[in-house]
């Protein structure tokens, strides 16, 4: 069985990288959250519940939420 490390055996470099990697991760859920709640129901693909509980997912649910969940956003309008 593998040695969970704790936070004062981390270099100072991943420390900063974790802190770093948590607000991106933060930030975006954050943003998402906040998009979704000012769309209205016809501005958003599916359900809005749905990605509601999709963003829950790390940096999965925001990403795919701000590549495919809103409406009217891509190239070719």
């Amino acid at each position: 069985m593998a040695h969970k490390k704790s936070w004062s055996e981390f270099s100072s470099r991943k420390k900063a990288l974790m802190v770093v990697a948590s607000i991106v991760q933060v930030s975006l859920t954050v943003a998402g959250y906040r998009d979704l709640a000012r769309r209205s129901a016809d501005e958003v693909e599916g359900s809005k519940l749905a990605w509601g509980v999709a963003m829950l997912a790390n940096w999965v649910g925001p990403i795919a939420y701000f590549a495919k969940g809103r409406k009217g956003l891509g190239l070719n309008t």
